[in-house]
């Protein structure tokens, strides 16, 4: 079995190399027999690794798929000018579509247009659902038999959250004042009084080649004007049979189960 000192530069190569986060199993996998690392030795190297890192221009955190080396946010300003892409820019619907989902979850999509007051455009859900935050988690048991949506592993990974535990407090949402009032995501390297509309529109562009959907014409209508046809089921993204961990994220299909990133 590698050494204490060997097992954390493998593992500090892997982070690096892999360009996604990495779980313990995937991390135990580099090794053959009994060569292979138990998840204690790899969690003190993981450790190791963040002590290392104090002080330094990166940072090893856990997100909702693994773990992952990356900038911090401190130095992000910097960084991005090595990009010439801006960074993707979101309308406040969609944003408040968003948080709701993040925070109320697992909810239909008239309910969030009730607790809107406002009818929520397919473009919307098109594009959270091709960005891979959100999927369907199943159905609600009422006539229609709606579909229920839920943040994904790739929602937590992307804004920086091991689990939707990490999220904040908030209030009982009512109207839509109260959404803009209350909604602060606070995002690791963030200020914790940016509100959600600021953070998750300065959030990083997508990798190249990684297309952001166009929201076309997602203009709000009044709740009770066609909304258009509702998006068929999102594909299961890779790592999604267990529901990102620590919140009341996914539902089973109400049929099945029990209903409840909240």
């Amino acid at each position: 079995m590698a050494s204490a000192s060997d097992l954390r530069q493998i593992v500090e190569a892997a982070l690096l190399a892999a360009g996604t986060p990495l779980d313990l199993d995937r991390l135990q996998g580099l090794f053959d027999g009994e060569e292979r690392p138990g998840r204690k030795a790899l969690r003190e190297a993981i450790a190791a690794l963040q002590q290392d890192y104090e002080g330094r221009g990166m940072e090893l955190v856990e997100v909702g798929s693994g773990f992952r080396i990356q900038v911090r946010a401190d130095y992000a300003p910097w960084v991005s000018r090595l990009w010439q892409e801006r960074p993707a820019r979101y309308s406040r619907a969609m944003l408040e579509t968003l948080a709701l989902i993040a925070y109320r979850q697992p909810i239909t999509r008239g309910e969030i247009e009730e607790i809107r007051g406002v009818s929520v455009s397919s473009s919307i859900m098109k594009t959270l659902m091709e960005r891979e935050w959100v999927r369907v988690v199943g159905h609600r048991d009422v006539p229609g038999r709606p579909s229920l949506y839920a943040t994904t592993r790739e929602f937590l990974d992307y804004f920086g959250l091991k689990s939707l535990d990490q999220l904040p407090p908030l209030q009982e949402i009512r109207d839509l004042e109260s959404i803009n009032r209350e909604l602060e995501l606070e995002i690791p390297g963030l200020d914790s009084g940016e509100a959600a509309g600021d953070a998750l529109a300065d959030a990083p562009a997508p990798e190249p080649g990684d297309e952001t959907p166009a929201e076309g014409p997602a203009v709000d209508q009044p709740a009770g004007a066609d909304a258009g046809a509702q998006p068929g089921e999102a594909r299961q993204p890779a790592g999604e049979d267990d529901e990102p961990g620590g919140g009341e994220c996914a539902a089973e299909p109400e049929g099945e189960g029990t209903h409840d990133h909240g």
